[in-house]
């Protein structure tokens, strides 16, 4: 099976998402094209799309100056995957609760940015992961808290009681940063898994 998967490369940490997907690729049987997505008219050869990590501000400004904010929203609407990570998932919220990020409105979900401080603050932690049999290690880097969701939206993770990777349709976020570790689960299962909801 063969499959093009884009890279949302405006901003953020693009080169460990593209490993972490040829890896879950090919946990998956799947022949993977993998794409860098910078500008309008690239997003419509997509199979799937990944918005990575990085600082919302800019990737939302840079989505819409470059018009691929409208493709992505277009490939969503067709029912195609979306992984939307850390600043991705404030890109792709409902409500980002900042003026500055230019939402996507994709997931129905508002935002507490930088709940869990600043880089220092950064931890690890072991996370139970619905659709997935054993734990996940996720990596949490001045992450974002999701501090309500919509009625569509299935809560898919939690940490402290918060809710920590979400899907809605054939969306997918997460607050943590799941490229940084050597698990592909995460990639497989937003990206890759055909009997997902």
């Amino acid at each position: 099976m063969t499959l093009t998967v884009g890279v949302i490369a405006v901003q953020g940490d693009v080169s460990e998402h593209e490993a972490a997907i040829r890896r879950a690729a090919h946990n998956h049987d799947v022949d993977p094209t993998v794409r860098e997505i910078r500008t309008t008219g690239e997003v419509p050869d997509c199979d799937v799309l990944l918005m990575p990590g990085g600082e919302s501000t800019t990737i939302s400004r840079l989505l819409q100056k470059q018009g691929i904010d409208a493709e992505i929203r277009s490939h969503v609407e067709a029912g195609n995957p979306l992984f939307a990570t850390c600043a991705g998932l404030i890109v792709a919220s409902r409500n980002p609760k900042d003026d500055r990020v230019r939402s996507l409105d994709l997931l129905d979900i508002s935002i507490d940015r930088n709940a869990f401080g600043r880089q220092r603050d950064s931890f690890e932690t072991q996370l139970r992961v619905d659709g997935l049999e054993a734990p996940f290690p996720s990596v949490f880097i001045r992450a974002p808290l999701i501090d309500t969701v919509g009625s569509d939206v299935e809560v898919l993770a939690e940490y402290d009681g918060s809710p920590v990777a979400v899907q809605e349709g054939p969306v997918v976020g997460t607050s943590f940063h799941p490229e940084l570790t050597s698990d592909t689960r995460l990639h497989g299962l937003a990206l890759f898994d055909t009997d997902r909801s």
